[in-house]
């Protein structure tokens, strides 16, 4: 965090407090302080989750305390829709959309595409529609989200990354301590992923099409012969340059076994190398 939020910092929690205790606060001025973080989260000076120094991700629970204090405080509106179209949408009045102009150096794709209020969307993103960047995630210069995909709540994603067609970077609000999905610099993430509970994705990984990644999902690297899991408040984490891929892990014993069975299981197949990189490499003259 930079410096200068001390005091933003100080009365979210206070406010914060207050409304769990059910305890009387000023909701107007609590209001203004969650449309200032929400400012400062759109421009970058503050995240909902940062690296430590020796490359752990932690949330940062006071950001997260003051979303969820928007919903406390603010009232649920109707919000803008097309003149003679019967789809209304309503939301808490702190969360519209995100409005951007050509200045920002973002291309939105027509078709249905949403950025909620509190994102960080760095120049040169690409969004390909329909697509969902949620509250206070974070996404780095030169990312591509493509149809159908979405980046969750306080997902933090980071620069020249591709997330493919109906990708799920899952989101975290709640509890305020809980670590968001982070998917770091050069990560490749194939069609149809699911990416969720806090899994950290290190740079320059390719995740396969189709692959599960969750806290309870084992990871067999086949290179080190290790297991990768999360264990204790650790998330899932991927190793940096691994390829992982689709498997499956029979039932060792029981009716399991009997039925031939098995339980879907991401591999480590590789690490990646040149002929990786050439696979998956994304066409310039179209960014």
């Amino acid at each position: 965090m930079r410096d200068g939020f001390e005091e933003l910092r100080a009365h979210i929690e206070r406010a914060s407090a207050a409304a769990a205790a059910s305890e009387s606060f000023d909701r107007a001025e609590a209001r203004r302080a969650v449309s200032e973080l929400l400012d400062a989260l759109e421009r970058g000076d503050v995240r909902a989750a940062e690296r430590d120094a020796a490359g752990k991700w932690n949330a940062v629970t006071w950001v997260k305390t003051g979303i969820m204090l928007g919903f406390r405080v603010s009232e649920l509106v109707e919000m803008g829709h097309v003149d003679g179209s019967a789809f209304r949408f309503f939301d808490r009045q702190l969360f519209h959309e995100r409005d951007f102009t050509l200045e920002d150096g973002i291309r939105i794709v027509p078709g249905g595409s949403i950025i909620r209020r509190g994102c960080f969307v760095a120049r040169g993103v690409i969004c390909m529609p329909p697509m969902l960047i949620n509250i206070g995630a974070h996404v780095g210069a030169g990312t591509t989200i493509d149809s159908h995909a979405l980046v969750g709540s306080c997902a933090q994603v980071g620069e020249r990354v591709h997330v493919s067609a109906a990708a799920q970077l899952g989101g975290v609000l709640e509890p305020a301590n809980a670590a968001p999905v982070v998917i770091e610099d050069d990560v490749f993430i194939g069609g149809n992923c699911g990416i969720y509970e806090g899994t950290v994705v290190r740079r320059r990984a390719v995740i396969a099409t189709g692959v599960i990644l969750t806290r309870g999902t084992p990871v067999y690297d086949l290179v080190t012969e290790t297991v990768h899991r999360a264990e204790g408040d650790a998330p899932l984490e991927i190793p940096e340059g691994a390829v992982v891929v689709p498997g499956a892990r029979p039932f060792a014993a029981g009716w399991g076994k009997s039925q031939q069975l098995s339980l879907q299981t991401p591999i480590i197949v590789k690490y990646r190398d040149e002929h990786t990189n050439a696979a998956i490499a994304l066409e310039p003259l179209l960014r």
